[in-house]
């Protein structure tokens, strides 16, 4: 099946890095404001384990790009050592180009930097499956190196973010970035 593998630092805490996966949030600050999501049931203030919701995808918020479900699950493994903090999306595209594909796995790993607790190694894999997933692997590549440069110029923001609140410009009746 083909995947998307990155790892990279950023400069901030693991806990502000793990606290950003969680955050609906932090997701729209990344994907804005190429994608947006607009919910069709009621998101989550926080991605918990379990946690699940149904979107709609907009290209620069004006196009439809389909309907997608959000189902995440959190896992702590210990490898050398070392805690890594792992939150999965298990859900897949519903509705649009993607629900061609017949299975979604992204997982987002982050663990910190030995020597180095200001900084945390993100880990970012995709693996889709199905007939079309190769044709659509290098739309989605793409995306994934601008998810490494967005998590990469918001990381430092994360650690200073009061109570944790990633949106900075939020607005009631707002659509999410995803």
């Amino acid at each position: 099946m083909p995947s998307i593998e990155l790892a990279f630092e950023i400069d901030c805490e693991v806990d502000a890095a793990w606290e950003a996966i969680h955050s609906p949030a932090a997701a729209e600050r990344l994907y804005g404001p190429l994608l947006g999501l607009r919910p069709m049931t009621e998101l989550p203030a926080r991605w918990e384990s379990g946690s699940q919701a149904t979107v709609r995808t907009m290209v620069l918020g004006l196009v439809p790009a389909g309907t997608q479900v959000i189902r995440t699950t959190d896992d702590t493994r210990r490898i050398g050592g070392v805690d890594v903090r792992i939150m999965r999306d298990s859900g897949r595209p519903l509705t649009g180009p993607l629900a061609v594909l017949s299975s979604w796995d992204h997982r987002m790993a982050v663990s910190p930097v030995a020597g180095n607790p200001a900084r945390t190694l993100w880990r970012d894999r995709l693996v889709i499956g199905g007939p079309a997933a190769a044709l659509l692997w290098p739309g989605l590549w793409l995306t994934w190196q601008w998810r490494r440069l967005r998590i990469t110029q918001l990381a430092p923001t994360w650690s200073a973010a009061s109570d944790r609140d990633f949106s900075d410009h939020a607005s009631p009746g707002a659509a999410t970035q995803l």
